[in-house]
C-alpha cells in the first residue's frame, strides 16, 4: 500500500534481518574487491555477473533510507525530513574527507613500492593532487576533483540530496516521482548529466549519481510499499531469474569471454548496457534476478539469517558508513602488506582475514559507542520506545 502521505506512527516491528545481513556481506565484498591484485577478488559475485556489491550497497541504502528518513518525512513533514537528510549529507561528506586525508597520508609515508619504480602515490593516481595541492584541495572539497578510489561516497551524497525532491514529488503522486527518477537515469545514459572529476581532463565521475539513483529509489519505494513485491512463489519467475544469472556468466567471467572471440565481441557490444559508470540497464536486470533468487533461498532456509556468521554480518551491516570508511583504508593496508610479504595463498589469507576482522571490530566498537553505555538507564525501563522502530532504523541507516 502507498506510504508516501503522512500518517500516524506505526507500531514497532522486528528488524528485517535480511537487510542487515546482506548489507554486511556487501561491505566485506567491497573490502575484498578494493585490495589491489587480490586473488580472493576472483571469487566475488562481480566476476560472474554484471552486478556486484555496489548494487547491494546502493539498493539496500535506499531501503534503509525509506525506513529511517522516509518516516521522518511522514511524521514531521518536509522541513524536518529535509533537515534530517542534510544532517546525513554532512556526516557522509566529512567521512569522505577524512578517508581521503588518511589514505593520502598513508601513501605518502609508504613512499616507493617494493617492486618497479612506482610509488603508492602514483598507484592511486594522486600525483596531480600533490603537484598542485592548493588548487586540488579546493577541488576535492567542492567535489570537482574526485579521484577514482574515492568516488562512491560522492555518488551517495548526491543521491541523498535528491531525496527531498523525490519525496516531495511522491507526496503529489508516487508515479510522478518514479517518472522523475527514470528521467534522470535516462539523461545519465545520454551523457547529459556527467559530472567532471578533474579540471585538467574530460574524465567524469566514475559513479554517475544520476544513473545510480534509479537503484537507490527502487529500494526506497519498494521498502515503503509503493512498488509491488514480485511473487517469490512463482516457479516461472524463479526459473527466469536463474536463467538470467546462468546466461550472464560467460559474458562476465573474463577467462571465458577473453578466450572466445564472439563472446568478447558480444560483451563489447553490450558495453553501454552493462557499464558501471552510468548504471547500465542490464546491471539492474542482473541485480534484480540475483536478489530474487537470494530472497527465495533465505525464505526457505531462514536459519541462514540467524546463525553465528549471519549475526556477525548483521552487526557489520548495521554500521555501514563507519565500516565502509575503514574498509577503504584497510584495503590499501592489505595491498601494501601483500606487496612486501609476497602474493602467496597464505599471505592472501592473512590479508583478507585480517581485513574482515578489522571490519567486524569496527562494527562492534561503533555499535558500542552508539549504545551510549555511559548513560544511566532507569530501572525497569522498556527496551524500546513507542518510536522504537524509527530510532532503530535511524541507527541502521547510520
Amino acid at each position: 500500500m502507498p506510504t508516501s502521505q503522512a500518517g500516524p506512527p506505526a507500531a514497532a516491528r522486528p528488524r528485517d534481518a535480511r537487510l542487515d545481513v546482506f548489507r554486511g556481506l556487501g561491505m566485506i565484498i567491497i573490502m575484498i574487491a578494493h585490495v589491489p591484485w587480490n586473488l580472493w577478488s576472483n571469487f566475488i559475485p562481480a566476476r560472474y555477473g554484471f552486478s556486484d556489491a555496489t548494487e547491494m550497497f546502493v539498493f539496500m541504502s535506499g531501503m534503509a533510507s525509506a525506513i529511517a528518513f522516509g518516516r521522518v518525512f511522514d511524521r514531521q513533514g518536509m522541513g524536518i525530513g529535509t533537515a534530517r537528510v542534510a544532517q546525513r549529507v554532512w556526516q557522509v561528506y566529512w567521512v569522505h574527507v577524512a578517508v581521503f586525508l588518511v589514505i593520502a597520508a598513508l601513501v605518502v609515508v609508504m613512499g616507493p613500492m617494493p617492486f618497479g619504480d612506482k610509488t603508492y602515490v602514483q598507484q592511486l593516481n594522486l600525483v596531480p593532487f600533490f603537484e598542485d595541492t592548493a588548487t586540488n584541495l579546493v577541488g576535492f572539497l567542492t567535489l570537482t576533483y574526485v579521484p577514482n578510489y574515492f568516488d562512491i561516497l560522492p555518488m551517495y551524497l548526491v543521491i541523498l540530496a535528491l531525496m527531498p525532491v523525490v519525496v516531495a514529488l511522491a507526496r503529489v503522486r508516487v508515479g510522478l516521482a518514479l517518472v522523475f527518477v527514470a528521467a534522470l537515469w535516462l539523461a545519465a545514459q545520454l551523457r547529459l548529466l556527467d559530472l567532471p572529476a578533474e579540471p585538467w581532463s574530460d574524465r567524469t565521475w566514475f559513479f554517475n549519481p544520476f544513473g545510480w539513483q534509479l537503484l537507490f529509489f527502487l529500494g526506497f519505494f519498494w521498502m515503503r510499499g509503493d512498488l509491488p513485491v514480485p511473487p517469490r512463489e512463482s516457479p516461472l519467475l524463479l526459473g527466469a531469474c536463474v536463467a538470467i544469472l546462468l546466461v550472464t556468466v560467460p559474458f562476465a567471467y573474463w577467462p571465458v569471454f577473453q578466450a572466445v572471440d564472439w563472446l568478447g565481441a558480444a560483451r563489447e557490444a553490450l558495453a553501454p548496457l552493462i557499464g558501471k559508470t552510468r548504471f547500465g540497464i542490464l546491471r539492474l536486470v542482473h541485480f534484480l534476478a540475483l536478489a530474487h533468487v537470494a530472497l527465495w533461498v533465505v525464505d526457505r532456509w531462514g536459519g541462514l539469517l540467524h546463525n553465528a556468521p549471519a549475526r556477525v554480518l548483521a552487526m557489520v551491516g548495521q554500521q555501514t558508513l563507519a565500516v565502509f570508511a575503514v574498509g577503504l583504508v584497510v584495503s590499501r593496508l592489505a595491498g601494501i602488506y601483500l606487496d612486501f610479504a609476497g602474493r602467496e595463498p597464505v599471505t592472501y589469507a592473512i590479508a583478507n582475514v585480517a581485513g574482515i576482522a578489522a571490519l567486524v571490530a569496527t562494527a562492534r566498537v561503533v555499535g558500542w559507542f552508539k549504545a551510549s553505555p555511559w548513560k544511566p538507564k532507569a530501572a525497569g525501563s522498556a527496551p524500546a520506545s513507542a518510536d522504537g522502530e524509527g530510532r532503530t532504523a535511524l541507527k541502521a541507516a547510520e
